[in-house]
């Protein structure tokens, strides 16, 4: 015990926990949803007229499910390249608030960094906070990212060279999936710290509220306004 308590920083300390049966549990439970709900994706892309390597370049360099999501929907509604990249980057500023919670999390490294921002997801950061101690939540937020990043890929794919063979996704509730396994990821946050509840519960309202008079994603960039609710009564 006194051996692991003084394990160094650095790719020592995280590697011990890359075996680790329940986090390998828990990533796979992810990484299998987040393969169904590519395999959706990629069908509905193609589905809908675009070619094959559409969905798989833009799964392969914007990596973002919901402004990917998003961006196929204008383009198949008729929007133009630069509305469908102006969706996507604004669903996806809310990762800027999650690239500073981990932060500290992926390393200190240029090419540690580059590539981690890359694979900042929900899941990955949810992983990452959910987890106890600097070393396992790296471990997390590595694991689960890499193999997040690989099923999704493969899922995409999958889908979109299935194209409409699978029919209309629609119908097998994937969109359930994703918000499922974030709450199971964060509800131990959510009962341990009481400062994470003050600024989630409200963000969460907000975002319910929201959802039915505005367009998919948007609720959780409104759900943001938690954070400035919590930080407002601490400086009070």
């Amino acid at each position: 015990m006194r051996s692991m308590q003084r394990t160094p920083r650095g790719p020592a300390g995280p590697l011990r926990h890359f075996s680790d049966p329940d986090l390998l549990r828990d990533v796979s439970l992810v990484c299998l949803a987040g393969g169904i709900v590519g395999v959706s994706f990629g069908a509905i892309a193609v589905a809908g007229g675009l070619p094959v390597w559409v969905p798989v370049v833009m799964s392969l360099v914007v990596y973002a499910g919901s402004a990917q999501f998003s961006a196929v929907g204008v383009m198949l509604a008729g929007g133009g390249p630069v509305a469908a990249a102006a969706t996507g980057l604004l669903l996806n500023t809310r990762t800027a608030a999650f690239s500073l919670a981990v932060a500290p999390v992926i390393g200190e490294g240029r090419l540690a960094r580059l590539v981690g921002a890359h694979l900042v997801t929900d899941e990955t950061v949810a992983f990452a906070l959910a987890q106890q101690g600097a070393d396992r939540r790296r471990a997390a937020f590595w694991l689960s990212g890499v193999a997040l990043f690989a099923t999704w890929n493969a899922g995409v794919l999958a889908g979109a060279l299935a194209g409409t063979a699978l029919g209309d996704t629609a119908r097998f509730g994937l969109d359930a999936a994703f918000p499922a396994v974030l709450v199971a990821l964060v509800l131990p946050t959510l009962r341990e710290n009481p400062a994470v509840r003050r600024a989630a519960l409200p963000g969460a309202a907000l975002a319910l509220v929201a959802t039915p008079y505005v367009p998919a994603g948007v609720p959780v960039l409104l759900a943001l306004a938690g954070l400035f609710l919590h930080g407002r009564r601490r400086t009070a």
